[in-house]
This record gives structure tokens, sequence and C-alpha cells, in this order.
């Protein structure tokens, strides 16, 4: 995207306000706030501006409308939209059949949320993309650098290297480019992105934004159904401000997810068969388990699933094969691709 561009799109910093009349300090309070551009002020409600301590209700209609005069008109043509979507990169997993099921790899101004049992790859397809980021265009890549919310611990410096040198990467400089937090509560793990959305205003070369995983903290610091409805408020505006930071930067969101054993089907089998002894349900429900696998599910609710533009399931295979399924995307069909995991990350299975 050339800088002319940029500007129209209203990426530019907050601080282009303060030659239009807006004074130093309320543009520190929205950086404070982790509003960075001038897209940035616009997506946000005036309920929300309110909130920011110091801002009156004039200063924040003088705000609206300042931006307002500032961004280009909201109604564009499919034309001029397919055209700001020539912008969008797509970066490899390591896996050729996994890159044709997504059309080209993880895009760029997208969340995509991977989620599966343990030991199916999620966290190595992060190691992966940690260096496959870094890659030219032209193999792959997206010549950016990457950002990493690490919320279990999971995040390996060695493996990182392991992956630089499958691609011939310079191990140190691969590490270099990637900045990694470890977040230990989910209202550190929202304050973090206040952070990012700072230094993706001072630094443009980030291309990759990865959260592993997204609702390990919040179900750490939420429990119970009495908390449910103020953990899924919290988790909705952390996901909205990474569609923000998605389309502000042009920077792919990566979501690690967990899964739960799916109650419903055990439900609705009891449910149907209240006159069947008990033995017999069991019976029934080991067999299917046996023959269609376990019914797993994502955790987060419709939350997180509507949030994700795609999202993707892995479940292991035979050997050493894993399987991912394409569940939901805007550009392609539901879809499976088998990959396996090595020292150098996801890679083809041979």
């Amino acid at each position: 995207m050339s800088d002319e561009e940029e500007v129209l799109g209203g990426f530019e910093s907050v601080d282009e306000l303060q030659s239009h009349g807006i004074n130093v300090q309320d543009i520190s309070k929205l950086k404070a706030a982790g509003i960075v551009t001038i897209l940035g002020v616009a997506q946000t409600t005036r309920r929300h501006l309110l909130k920011i301590k110091g801002l009156s209700e004039a200063k924040v209609e003088k705000l609206k409308e300042t931006v307002a005069k500032m961004l280009p008109p909201p109604f564009l043509t499919g034309t001029e939209i397919a055209d700001r979507r020539q912008n969008v990169i797509y970066i490899t997993t390591g896996s050729e059949s996994v890159d044709a099921m997504l059309g080209g790899g993880i895009p760029t101004q997208s969340i995509t949320e991977i989620f599966g049992e343990y030991r199916t790859g999620k966290t190595q397809l992060c190691h992966t993309l940690c260096v496959s980021t870094q890659l030219p265009e032209n193999q792959g890549g997206a010549s950016g650098k990457v950002a990493y919310i690490d919320t279990e611990g999971t995040f390996r410096p060695d493996r990182v290297k392991a992956v630089a040198d499958r691609y011939g990467v310079d191990a140190a400089m691969a590490l270099d480019n990637v900045l990694c937090a470890r977040a230990w509560s989910s209202e550190q793990q929202c304050d973090l992105l206040v952070e990012l959305a700072v230094r993706f205003v001072e630094d443009r070369t980030y291309k990759l934004l990865i959260v592993d995983s997204i609702m390990n903290l919040f179900r750490q610091d939420y429990s119970g159904r009495g908390e449910l409805s103020e953990r899924q408020q919290k988790l909705n505006q952390f996901l909205a401000r990474l569609q923000k930071l998605a389309e502000e930067f042009n920077v792919a969101v990566i979501l690690t997810n967990q899964v739960q054993a799916d109650p419903g089907v055990s439900f609705q089998m009891t449910h149907y068969c209240k006159g069947v002894t008990i033995q017999l349900i069991s019976l029934y429900l080991q067999a299917t388990a046996m023959f269609a696998g376990p019914s797993m599910k994502a955790v987060g609710g419709h939350i997180l699933a509507h949030a994700s533009a795609v999202r993707i399931q892995l479940r292991k295979g035979r050997g050493d094969e894993r399987i991912a399924r394409l569940q939901d995307s805007p550009d392609m069909p539901e879809a499976e691709a088998t990959y396996v995991l090595k020292s150098g990350g996801w890679e083809d299975s041979s």
C-alpha cells in the first residue's frame, strides 16, 4: 500500500489531529486508551470515548467531526473494495496442501482461529508462522515482523531456530523479528493490545499477531455460569480490538483455541431414549465415539466463532499425520488437508 493510500484510508497517526485543532493532551489520552490512528477514532463509539478521563461531550463531538472530514466517504464501490483487497497478503503455513485449502495461506486483514485437541500442532503452527512471515512475498511470506502474546508459556525460541534452519533464515535475525509478551491474566492480555497498537503505528513492518491461546486466561479468570456473561462481554471487546488492528495495519491475526467435549450429543441421546436403560445408552455412545470419533467443540461460544473470518479444526490422523479441516471461510469451501509435524514445523505428509 502506498503512503498516499494509507493517508486516504485513515491509517495515519492520531498525531495528525493536532494540525486540525485537537490539543496534544487530548491526543495523549487517546493513545493511552489504545486509539492510535484516525480510523481508530472513527471506529470507537462516542460512549466509549466519553469513558476516557478528561474527554467531555464537546471534545468527543469535535473529535468525531474532525475525523469525519479527514476520512474518505464510508461507502465504496465493489471495484474500490476489490482494489483494497489487493493489499491482502497470504502467509504460508509450511504445508502446501494446507495453503491450497486456504486459498494461499493465512490472510492478513482477518482473524484466523485454529482449534483442536492436544498434540495436533497449534503452537507448532505459531512457531512456523514466526519464521514464514519474515520470508519474501514470492516465497510465501510477508516480509514482516511478528507480535506474539503467549498466555500458556509455550513459546520456545529453539523451535523458531529450527524452523529458521529449514527455510535458510538466520536464526538470530528471525528471533529478533519476533516480539513476544507473556500474559498472566485476561486483563493483562487486553492491555497488551493497547501497547501493540502504539508499536504498530511506529513500526509498520509487523504483519502477524499471534495469541496462543485466546481463551486460556479468560477461562481462568471467569468461572461458572454466574460470570459467563461478563467473560463473553470482555472477550467480545478483545476480539473487536483485534479486528480493528487487523484491518488498520494489514496484519494477519492467529488465535489458537482449546476444545472441550460437546455434551450436546450425550444429552440428545439421553433425552431421545428416555425409555431405554442407561447401559444401552452408554454402549451406543461408546460405539459412536469409536467409529465417528469423540464430539469436540471449540471453547469461547458463538462470539468467538463469529469474530473469526477463518476457522480451522485440527485433529489426529493415522500415524504421524494430522488433519486440518476448514470449517469456515468467506473465500473457500469446506475442505480437509493433511500435514505432519517435524523439527522444521508444519510440512506436507509424504
